[in-house]
């Protein structure tokens, strides 16, 4: 375990990660001979796609393929670099490929990992996360931990497009990959049953409403006291609102509503109901209250693992540190460790999460002190870090990462980081950071939050140990 988390020389990035070897010549191109459509895919993108190179060895992206199958294909849009095709042929097929769940697999943007077997999936996410980490000369000894939960049924909250055709069609479903392309979707393998069940139902409204292309799209949430279906409807209709109201009392479902074009205002058009989502904690389940808009992670199960990991990893070092929770959101870790022990401060971006958070510590008899802050200014953040002078710092940012607080981190070490993130890109970038400024990675996980698809989350556990390290990964003297 001597070398975890620690720097190593960096070498040239590949592009290609997951279920098998890559080419150990990256330079090697096929022989002048070989058919110009008929690929051998060498592995898989960091977003599922498969990876082959042209007779001239130039780089493909094959949508649809998977490792050592050979394919023909069709190219459908060539860049300088590089070019991006589809499957016209599948000549040799891979012993991880599997019949996709879902009819609408191919079309819909949601699930482009289907047609892998599902241990696979899992493998090439942690191979990802390794394989980026390196690309920042950053080594894990081990393989990261899975936290994995159901195959399907797992999604409890989902966006719908809503689109009216020139014929008076009503269309309702996902959109289509890389597109504003909508597919009409009757049903769905990974959403929780709940809300696969009102995708009929939904669809035989909208085409009822006297004023459909009104509606501009459909937020459905199951929370852990019912479902709430939100309306972005663009226009005040009063027959529609009346026919929308009949339609919740039938399907036993809360209502709400987004009305406007330009800044939208929010109200409820059934009585408001008390949300809420359990996690985990020390001693038991942690109510917390949410609406829709929160910030809410989209598989349950896979939260509840990830909140229990931190636990777990944490459990040594919680009982009454100094900790700071950043881009807290409604409580989903602050809630938890404050019930285990720890002195939490928390900030977040969002005031109406900064009291969401608060009302949910005072509901569960926690003392935490909540606070709002721009978390991308450097400043406010240093500022926080000297205000509360936490001996563990846990983040959960938004894609676009934590950038300013990772550097932050740097210049203010704290003793023990918790990395939660949606994207191992803007992680990896903040670990070279954090790397880089004297810290070392101790844990490592993969959640696969999003299964089928090639999202994925990932916690990073860190310690400071004071010794900093040049581009190189050699130690100097910070």
């Amino acid at each position: 375990m001597a070398m975890l988390g620690k720097r190593r020389p960096k070498r040239a990035p590949s592009g290609v990660s997951g279920l098998q070897g890559r080419k150990s010549d990256d330079r090697h191109t096929p022989a002048a001979s070989q058919e110009p459509d008929l690929l051998e895919i060498q592995g898989l993108a960091h977003d599922g796609r498969g990876v082959a190179r042209s007779p001239e060895g130039k780089t493909v992206f094959v949508d649809g393929a998977l490792p050592g199958e050979r394919v023909r294909v069709a190219v459908h849009l060539t860049r300088k670099r590089f070019d991006e095709a589809h499957v016209r042929e599948l000549v040799t097929s891979s012993p991880e490929r599997v019949a996709p769940p879902c009819p609408h697999f191919g079309r819909c943007g949601g699930c482009d990992l289907q047609h892998l077997a599902l241990p696979a999936q899992r493998r090439h996410k942690q191979a990802v996360l390794t394989e980026l980490l390196g690309r920042q000369g950053i080594s894990l000894e081990d393989a990261p931990e899975l936290l994995a939960g159901a195959g399907e049924d797992y999604r409890r909250r989902a966006r719908l497009g809503v689109k009216v055709d020139a014929n008076g069609r009503v269309h309702l479903g996902f959109r289509a990959r890389h597109t504003h392309r909508l597919i009409d979707i009757d049903s769905c393998r990974v959403l929780v049953p709940a809300l696969e069940a009102l995708l009929a139902p939904l669809h035989r409204q909208l085409s009822a409403l006297e004023a459909p292309r009104q509606v501009g799209h459909l937020e459905l949430l199951e929370s852990d006291r019912g479902v709430v279906l939100v309306v972005r409807q663009l226009r005040e209709h009063a027959g529609d609102t009346r026919r929308w109201q009949d339609f919740a009392a039938a399907q036993g479902v809360n209502l709400a509503r987004w009305l406007g074009r330009e800044g939208p205002a929010f109200e409820w058009l059934t009585p408001v109901p008390a949300l809420e989502c359990r996690v985990p904690g020390p001693s038991g389940e942690i109510p917390l209250r949410v609406a829709p808009g929160d910030f809410l992670q989209a598989n349950a199960e896979v939260n509840r693992l990830m909140v229990g990991a931190a636990l777990a990893w944490l459990s040594s070092l919680v009982e009454k540190a100094r900790t700071l929770d950043l881009f807290a959101g409604v409580g989903n870790f602050s809630l938890p460790l404050a019930a285990a022990g720890a002195r939490v401060t928390t900030a977040e971006g969002s005031p109406t999460m900064v009291e969401r958070l608060a009302d949910n510590a005072h509901a569960n008899g926690l003392d935490i002190d909540a606070h709002q802050a721009d978390l991308n200014d450097p400043a406010a953040v240093r500022e926080l870090l000297a205000v509360t002078r936490p001996e563990l710092v846990v983040l959960d940012p938004p894609r676009e990462g934590a950038e300013a607080v990772s550097q932050a981190l740097t210049a203010t070490p704290v003793p023990h980081l918790l990395y939660v993130s949606c994207d191992p890109a803007t992680l990896s970038r903040d670990a070279a950071h954090l790397v880089q400024g004297g810290y070392r990675i101790v844990r490592a996980a993969v959640a696969d939050m999003f299964v089928h698809t090639s999202h994925l989350e990932s916690m990073l556990m860190f310690e400071f140990t004071g010794s900093t390290r040049d581009p190189q990964g050699a130690p100097s003297d910070g």
